[in-house]
């Protein structure tokens, strides 16, 4: 396993990164928890140190079990969660809120969830354009400074924002969606983190499912699966009158090359992002251990410039397809980064009163 630091922090963790949504059970169809302990507890034998989370990932549910998992070897993995999400019971859905108090009360939540009594890496989720930015980044100093995080981040912020953030603390960290099928960080975030120390953590590595090369042209969502709307963060992957049946012809090309260099897709998939250096971490989200193995094998392998090039030529037409038709006010809860205008509500699997494990 190699290890990568945060820009230019000290923090340093697995270049493959355990991702922690679909283990919250709301977004993703079924999910066994057991399942998901054992995959946690294979990951870190493996040597994967970074598991990130978030308080939204089925109300708190994912970061339950994560924690459950980890609590005998907390002290040798880097922690991750978010904040700067909060359910607004009035309207029945989820809100961005960046204030001080929702901040806080986040953190606080996460630490009992998680059952930790310290988060070595907070992110705010989503910006909240109605909250100051610094008065987000003074909350987070202020947990910092309590001992309750060790570094702050943010996730889905764009170079202004990160501008502005930066002038009020020194986060060390962007989470950001990358793939093979999601370039959009290449334009402006990705040459803004690398010049100003800031690591990026590439989510969606296997473009949310579509390059675990489990899914073919007739595959259907279970109910409630997010991937049903067809739309990922504004891109149309999953739309199955254009763009669906498309991605699987280039998830077969792909497979194709993997397999004659010896590999599987995904691990051609988690290598192509891992061969940017700025990508600090690439997040997987793991269901079972045996998904586990195929990422970290991928950690082990550097591809060549000629490879890495004929790859990435398959990938820029069918993302230049994709992004022709990007969506910049999707109608799902998971909102576009690059939406100009951006919403401050969206549509929710759960909610509070949906928590049945506290």
């Amino acid at each position: 396993m190699e290890y990568r630091t945060f820009g230019d922090s000290e923090l340093e963790v697995s270049v493959i990164g355990f991702g922690g949504w679909p283990m919250g059970g709301s977004n993703y169809g079924l999910v066994d928890d057991g399942e998901s302990k054992a995959a946690v507890r294979h990951a870190f034998d493996l040597g994967i140190t970074c598991f990130d989370n978030a308080a939204v990932y089925g109300v708190g549910h994912s970061e339950r079990v994560m924690g459950a998992a980890l609590k005998p070897i907390r002290d040798q993995i880097v922690l991750v969660t978010k904040c700067g999400l909060a359910w607004n019971d009035e309207v029945k859905r989820v809100e961005r809120n960046g204030t001080r108090e929702s901040v806080f009360a986040s953190c606080e939540r996460s630490l009992k969830d998680l059952g930790t009594d310290y988060i070595d890496l907070l992110l705010v989720h989503w910006p909240d354009v109605y909250t100051p930015f610094e008065e987000t980044m003074r909350a987070l100093e202020e947990l910092r400074q309590a001992g309750k995080i060790r570094y702050a981040g943010v996730s889905n912020f764009m170079p202004k924002m990160l501008e502005e953030c930066r002038r009020h603390l020194g986060i060390v960290a962007n989470q950001m969606g990358y793939s093979l099928l999601e370039r959009r960080i290449e334009r402006d975030v990705m040459p803004w983190c690398e010049e100003n120390g800031i690591g990026i953590m590439g989510y969606g590595s296997l473009a949310h499912g579509l390059l675990s090369g489990a899914m073919g042209a007739g595959h259907q969502f279970e109910t409630g699966d997010w991937r049903a709307t067809g739309h990922a963060f504004g891109l149309p992957i999953f739309d199955r009158e254009k763009h669906f049946p498309a991605n699987v012809e280039v998830q077969d090309r792909l497979r194709a090359i993997a397999e004659r260099e010896g590999h599987t897709l995904p691990e051609l998939a988690t290598a192509w992002v891992l061969a940017h250096e700025v990508v600090t971490t690439a997040l997987v989200g793991f269901r079972t251990p045996a998904e586990v193995d195929e990422a970290a094998r991928a950690a082990d392998w550097k591809l060549t410039a000629e490879l890495y090039a004929e790859v990435a030529a398959i990938s820029d037409e069918a993302y230049q397809r994709n992004v022709a038709d990007e969506l910049l006010t999707p109608p799902i809860g998971n909102w576009n980064p690059w939406n100009r205008q951006p919403q401050r509500f969206g549509t929710a699997g759960l909610s509070p009163s949906d928590r049945t494990d506290d």
